[in-house]
């Protein structure tokens, strides 16, 4: 059963690292791997040394941060109100109502945004208009990039981020619910001293899966709101490595920029899991 998924890792996963030696070469497309250069740390040292790097560490930081903060925290929450539902058809209603944006594509999510925050003729700056208010360019502004980005992945993922949640509180010991009742402990008592510490290793696996993801925001996203206007906190390793590799055909530098991105995933993952498993966690591994 688990052939066919092992088969896809190997194509799609590991067999395309075998093409990160290019990194370290001056690769050429017409010379191939074994006929182009190699260049050693040539790649890597413009990489650090550019003054772009520090504005994509920045803005890559900074929207890891707020999707951190601000989104992370919001599945666990939503599944704990989800669980205290008790009418069925309502809580089912609820959950297909707030999964269905997550089989949307980033290029609807963004088209309906645009409808609604841009200038003219947007729905939300002509209610501000109606009202009395300065239309706000929330699509070209620097200041309103990032929030968009955070409402626009909240908008997206909330509900389908939920699951995981959802799943496993419902392996959750009921006798716990109910020893917990005859103390005299309410719904709110319950949620935190028994519905929490039940989920709490599926909240550290989570959290150190997202940390190993702090470079890797995805590209398709940011790519659709990038433009000349929000370039400078827009601009993130992502989109990046699109604009080195593919526009400008600088692939050996691109993938540069992928291996560092992966390396520093890869060692944030080991580091959280050890300090997960300093505080008494399991971890991932």
């Amino acid at each position: 059963m688990i052939f066919p998924g092992l088969i896809y890792f190997i194509v799609f996963k590991y067999l395309p690292m075998g093409g990160l030696v290019i990194a370290f070469q001056d690769y050429q497309s017409f010379l191939g791997i074994t006929g182009s250069p190699w260049v050693g740390f040539k790649h890597f040292v413009r990489l650090f040394t550019e003054p772009t790097f520090f504005m994509l560490l920045k803005n890559t930081l900074i929207l890891f941060a707020m999707n951190l903060i601000f989104f992370f925290p919001l599945p666990i929450i939503l599944a704990l109100m989800l669980n205290e539902v008790r009418v069925k058809w309502f809580k089912n209603a609820v959950q297909t109502i707030i999964y269905i944006p997550h089989f949307m594509s980033w290029v609807i999510i963004v088209s309906i945004s645009y409808v609604f925050l841009n200038v003219d003729g947007g729905v939300l700056n002509e209610l501000l208009a109606a009202m009395g208010f300065q239309k706000i360019s929330f699509l070209t502004s620097p200041e309103w990039l990032r929030t968009v980005y955070i409402g626009q992945i909240i908008w997206k993922e909330l509900g389908w981020s939920t699951i995981i949640y959802l799943a496993a509180i419902t392996v959750v010991d009921t006798q716990l619910y109910e020893a917990a009742e005859m103390d005299g402990a309410g719904r709110l008592r319950k949620t935190w001293h028994v519905t929490l510490p039940a989920i709490r290793p599926v909240i550290i696996t989570l959290l150190i899966l997202k940390i190993g993801s702090t470079l890797d925001l995805g590209f398709e996203h940011m790519y659709l709101l990038l433009n000349s206007l929000n370039r400078e906190v827009a601009e993130i390793f992502d989109t990046f490595i699109y604009t080195a590799g593919l526009k400008n055909g600088q692939l050996s530098f691109s993938t540069t920029v992928g291996l560092f991105k992966g390396l520093v995933g890869l060692l944030l993952v080991m580091a959280s899991n050890r300090l997960a498993k300093k505080f008494g966690e399991d971890g991932v591994y």
